[in-house]
């Protein structure tokens, strides 16, 4: 309706003042190591696709739309520059969602399993392919391995997206920064990561308070100065003794 008032098709906007109804609030889920490795074990071929998604945190899009190419193994980087989905049966490629590329770190036990995944395919072959080697749909893909993984490994409700999650806890869970996360995932800004994540880092404002009540206590202590000993000193003067006693 915006774009029709810019183009002047009409005079007014009228959603203008419309309130929108509240969205329900989504519960995200977190996998833990154990249960992202088990996950993945479940998926067959698609084993080493899991893993980059639990631990990288791309965007479905993103991850099926890697390329040989965007593999920097001397770097362990995966150049994320493209996003590829499913839209009225063709596939439509653009940039990620935020219009950025960024380099993800690979964790080192993936490098392998990488090299493994494009042997013998050429720079511009995407990384992970369908069967007949062509980019994943996510509805086919969903149906034919995610939902038979799901089910067997007991995680009844589970999403693609929830990987994306599982990446941001366990990189928490690390030690990683607000700022490590942001990069790793492509939020716009820091802000955007703590909106999403901020329960996560409520361990890190524990240990921040503890930190600031030490600090007031080691103050506190020093700005107590003792006052000087008040000494008793006792003189005793005894008369000269008298030469003639």
């Amino acid at each position: 309706m915006s774009a029709a008032v810019r183009d002047q098709r009409i005079s007014r906007n009228p959603c203008d003042g419309v309130s929108l109804p509240r969205l329900p609030d989504h519960r995200q889920r977190f996998l833990t190591m154990a249960e992202l490795q088990d996950l993945a074990d479940r998926a067959g071929a698609y084993r080493l696709m899991i893993l980059v998604l639990g631990l990288c945190g791309l965007r479905f899009g993103e991850c099926a739309a890697l390329r040989v190419r965007s593999v920097d193994l001397i770097r362990r980087r995966l150049q994320v520059s493209e996003s590829v989905s499913e839209v009225n049966g063709h596939m439509i490629w653009s940039t990620p969602k935020t219009h950025q590329s960024r380099d993800v770190p690979i964790p080192r036990s993936l490098i392998d399993a990488l090299v493994a995944q494009a042997a013998g395919k050429n720079p511009e072959d995407v990384l992970f392919s369908s069967p007949n080697g062509e980019p994943i749909r996510l509805a086919n893909w969903r149906q034919r391995v995610w939902d038979p993984a799901v089910a067997a490994a007991g995680l009844t409700g589970l999403t693609p997206h929830d990987l994306r999650h599982t990446a941001a806890s366990l990189a928490i869970a690390s030690g990683a920064s607000v700022k490590h996360v942001q990069r790793m995932l492509g939020h716009k800004d820091a802000a955007m990561t703590l909106n999403v994540y901020a329960s996560l880092f409520e361990d890190d404002l524990d240990d921040v308070s503890d930190r600031l009540d030490m600090a007031l206590v080691e103050a506190a202590a020093a700005s107590v100065r003792p006052e000087p000993s008040a000494e008793v000193i006792e003189l005793r003067i005894e008369p000269p003794e008298h030469p003639f006693h």
